[in-house]
């Protein structure tokens, strides 16, 4: 299992996850022995010389790669280099499913950006950022700190528990929606709310996180129950939420690209809806972006979602397969921008081209945006001056909390703040 350091300035975001201080195996590959030189000295001064990796050519690096395709979490390279230049590197990663990080050694025009982030996602690469000439110590440990985020999933955490007590937690009605709002940044306005998965101990009150029992139920087949158990309760929920805030807004749920596979699954949905006394139009399904959507049954159930009037919003865009011209064409009516993108947005170039070509198509196509992972005052700063009808959702204003303590925070959020965006609601 690989596992990742984590700097202090992302420790905020582990609060329940036990994190073990390991550097990850990196690969850096130009054909200038002075950038090497350069990012060993970077490394070693970041503690990760033991982890490091050089090569003068793409070739080579990619001999490495491919004797274990699992071992350098993280490969650094140049654009222009002979024999095999970086986007035909980037190109080849993709064609072997590379799961890591690509970072662009280069100075690059705000264009060139664009198109190398959108043809890495149509070879299935994980493009992550670049950093020019000469390379700068915290340039490297801000984009290793986006290396951390998008293999956050690998990271030590407390055991998964096991699939008897994983049952026991179904029968017990132990799965216990949490609500995390999401914001307008324009007008302070909780739009939606996020339903995230929680057991919740009957005899103690314990909290089990999704980490420990998502990836469990997904093997075992029991993903489906957990998720109409949560659907089930947060939609019992909704109309006294609603009465509580005396505001409109929707409930947004997640479904995993397998469970699209399931053509059932509209009508299992409506049917819970009907229960209720609810309408689609109240409900976003967020689908994830980490794999890609293909198989001719996910489509049509997408499709058949959004006709009896879901709303569809793509969730963690930015680290998965799907490019800016597939969002033309798939009926998705929010994105949600993947928090490596957002981490660091006041000075990452990268990111701020990315945001900035998804924000004119959302724009173009008339679909919500949603930045998630929002966790400093300078990311939300930042993202103000787009201008737009941007929503924000992260740890910034509220983590996840129980239907109780949402309905607090939200009372005390719409009290106090008005027409502008208060970073400090009360924890």
């Amino acid at each position: 299992m690989r596992i990742y350091y984590f700097y202090s300035n992302t420790h905020y975001a582990l609060k329940g996850i036990t994190v073990k201080k390991v550097v990850p195996n990196i690969l850096v590959v130009d054909d200038s022995k002075a950038i090497l030189i350069v990012m060993e000295a970077i490394l070693a001064e970041l503690d990760m010389s033991e982890t490091i990796t050089t090569c003068l050519s793409a070739t080579k690096a990619l001999e490495k790669v491919k004797r274990d395709i699992n071992y350098f979490d993280a490969i650094f390279t140049d654009l222009n280099m002979p024999e095999m230049d970086g986007m035909e590197l980037i190109r080849h990663l993709g064609e072997l499913n590379y799961q890591g990080a690509i970072i662009i050694i280069s100075e690059m025009e705000h264009k060139v950006i664009s198109l190398a982030a959108n043809l890495a996602k149509q070879h299935n690469a994980h493009l992550i950022g670049n950093i020019s000439k000469p390379v700068q110590l915290t340039q490297v440990g801000s984009l290793l700190n986006k290396v951390a985020y998008l293999n956050s999933h690998t990271l030590i955490k407390e055991p998964a528990i096991s699939k008897t007590e994983l049952i026991n937690a179904l029968k017990n009605d132990e799965i216990t929606p949490f609500y995390q709002p999401k914001i307008c940044i324009n007008t302070s306005k909780i739009k939606s709310a996020e339903v995230l998965a929680r057991i919740v101990s009957n005899t103690d009150g314990s909290i089990i996180l999704p980490a420990r029992f998502i990836s469990l139920a997904e093997q075992h087949d029991l993903i489906n129950e957990i998720t109409f158990a949560l659907f089930e309760k947060a939609t019992s929920d909704f109309e006294n939420i609603k009465e509580q805030l005396g505001q409109n807004l929707k409930l947004a749920f997640n479904l995993s690209p397998m469970q699209l596979n399931d053509l059932s699954c509209p009508n299992k949905l409506l049917l819970i809806l009907k229960l209720n006394q609810l309408k689609p139009s109240d409900i976003i399904i967020e689908i994830t972006e980490q794999h890609a959507l293909s198989s001719l049954s996910q489509l049509e159930t997408l499709n058949r979602l959004r006709m009896h009037g879901f709303g569809l919003s793509l969730d963690d865009f930015g680290v998965g397969f799907t490019n800016m011209s597939q969002l033309k064409n798939l009926p998705f009516t929010e994105i949600k921008i993947d928090r490596t993108l957002i981490s660091n947005i006041e000075t990452d170039q990268f990111s701020q081209v990315v945001v900035s070509s998804l924000i004119d198509i959302t724009n173009q196509e008339h679909l919500e945006l949603v930045a998630e992972g929002v966790e400093r005052p300078e990311e939300l700063a930042y993202l103000r001056h787009y201008k737009t009808r941007l929503a924000i959702q992260g740890f910034l204003f509220s983590r996840p909390k129980s239907k109780s303590e949402f309905i607090d925070w939200a009372q005390y959020w719409i009290k106090v703040t008005g027409n502008t965006i208060n970073y400090k609601p009360p924890s």
